[in-house]
């Protein structure tokens, strides 16, 4: 089976982990590739896809506050418009600063809407490889995680990070849903998962299990 690599970029003043997802080992028509997430500053992650003369044929939101989608307009002015996926329960927030965060900060960001809507339970496919989009709310409405289990990893945007977990005070989160994404969506997850979070370091749930103090402590 291939395996996919996935490419991590750490972008803007908030240090997002935005990702390339290539699959190295595909044969023909290997230079297509996922970016997943695209926020702040993106030019380090576009010049990387260029130099390596890949062709995005997607960009996959975890979420849609703006250290995570600051850069999509930018990604579609360089590698042309491309499918845009984000949540259902995150209609909207691309265009409005109010939602995604932006107005609170510096500088107000907008982005075009995404034309393809997720609900959680979906398959995409990239190169013969078989990803699992799984709803996890609480940081915001739409979280999701991209899971790719032949491979045992996943990219889980604010969901959860090594030691910590993503932030429920902000006006759209909710400390309920947090606490049974955490305790039961993740903690169902296998322990060798690696685990590419929005903020930090890569980690494995296993690790997360036996370390992390929110989940050791219920939060």
């Amino acid at each position: 089976m291939p395996t996919p690599l996935i490419t991590s970029f750490v972008l803007g003043d908030y240090q997002t982990n935005c990702h390339v997802v290539t699959v190295p080992d595909a044969g023909d028509g290997n230079g297509e590739c996922w970016i997943v997430d695209c926020g702040y500053e993106p030019g380090v992650l576009l010049d990387h896809v260029s130099a390596k003369g890949l062709q995005p044929s997607r960009i996959l939101l975890t979420h849609a506050h703006s250290d995570h989608m600051a850069g999509v307009d930018e990604a579609m002015d360089r590698c042309g418009s491309l499918p845009l996926f984000l949540h259902r329960s995150e209609e909207g927030w691309c265009s409005d600063p109010a939602l995604n965060l932006s107005a609170f900060a510096a500088h107000s960001v907008t982005s075009r809407e995404p034309d393809h809507w997720l609900a959680g339970g979906e398959t995409l496919e990239l190169l013969g490889t078989t990803w699992r989009v799984v709803h996890a709310p609480g940081h915001s409405p739409g979280c999701v995680l991209y899971i790719h289990d032949a491979s045992s990893q996943a990219i889980v945007g604010d969901t959860l990070f090594a030691g910590s977990i993503g932030r429920f005070d902000f006006p759209t989160s909710s400390h309920e849903d947090m606490r049974h994404t955490i305790m039961t969506t993740m903690m169902d997850l296998p322990d060798d998962l690696a685990i590419f979070p929005g903020h930090g370091p890569r980690s494995l749930i296993g690790t997360e299990r036996e370390t992390n103090p929110f989940i050791l402590g219920g939060f």
